[in-house]
């Protein structure tokens, strides 16, 4: 891996609105995007403006320079750094994800804690080139930073243990054969395929988009007896909202809504 002085000074982690859209940036090309304790701080900022803001409602995260994230930095770890926000975990991220849809957009590789990243996100656009893997066991160690915990519940159980127990490459195309990978590109266009999806979801409202990705996070261990009392803490606001008014409106009147997050 490159040493930091191979960096140019630039930014570890770029951030940029589209929209109601939230684009963050890992800015570490030199070494393929690992992540370093002060990239995990500033991916939790802006997580956090992402959740705090009521005029955005989606997030998208990317690498820079053609891949996605090789995990964590070794050089910042040989220090005794390790990239983990309190809270929030690895990458300042897969412990606690935003409320609100984050979409990963993945072009080259996304392995170790870069899987982890992804794994940690609702959507996942890659391209035909794209490899992830969890190759931890190669290395005498786990993947601890979610991998181990989400896997299985995305795609098949025997297939999860193939993956983490070999350690080996798992291609973009075999992962949406598996229907991990929402959409699949060509390389290159992760990034804009990716925003494409994100403005889609963002054209819906905003309230509805955060307690519904929230009701399907939260109740796959609610007790069956509970679910439906349950999920009104987050969908009885939704449903007395400003907003829920507006969609009816904007029906009856056949116009697009104008959404207030309110």
């Amino acid at each position: 891996m490159t040493d930091h002085s191979a960096d140019s000074g630039a930014p570890e982690l770029l951030v940029s609105e589209r929209g109601r859209v939230l684009v963050l940036t890992m800015n570490r090309p030199h070494a393929r995007n690992a992540m370093s304790l002060a990239m995990a701080r500033q991916i939790a900022t802006a997580l956090d403006e992402l959740d705090r803001r009521p005029d955005l409602s989606v997030g998208v995260i990317t690498g820079a320079g053609g891949t996605f994230c090789a995990g964590m930095d070794l050089k910042g770890f040989a220090r005794g750094e390790r990239p983990v926000v309190d809270g929030r975990g690895f990458a300042g991220l897969v412990q606690r994800p935003p409320a609100k849809p984050l979409i990963a957009a993945v072009e080259g590789y996304a392995l170790a804690g870069g899987f982890e990243i992804v794994l940690a996100c609702d959507l996942i656009v890659a391209t035909t080139e794209t490899n992830f893997g969890l190759p931890e066991v190669k290395r005498g160690l786990t993947a601890a930073a979610g991998g181990l915990l989400r896997l299985q519940h995305r795609i098949p159980y025997h297939l999860a243990m193939e993956i983490v127990l070999t350690g080996r490459m798992w291609p973009a195309r075999e992962a949406a054969e598996a229907r991990l990978v929402n959409r699949l590109t060509e390389p290159g266009r992760a990034l804009e395929v990716a925003l494409e999806l994100a403005g889609t979801v963002a054209a819906n409202a905003p309230l509805a988009l955060t307690a519904s990705k929230q009701v399907l996070v939260r109740s796959a261990d609610w007790p069956l007896e509970e679910k439906f009392a349950r999920q009104e803490e987050f969908v009885d606001p939704v449903r007395r909202s400003a907003d829920a008014k507006e969609g009816a409106a904007a029906f009856v009147e056949k116009r697009a809504p104008e959404w207030t997050g309110s």
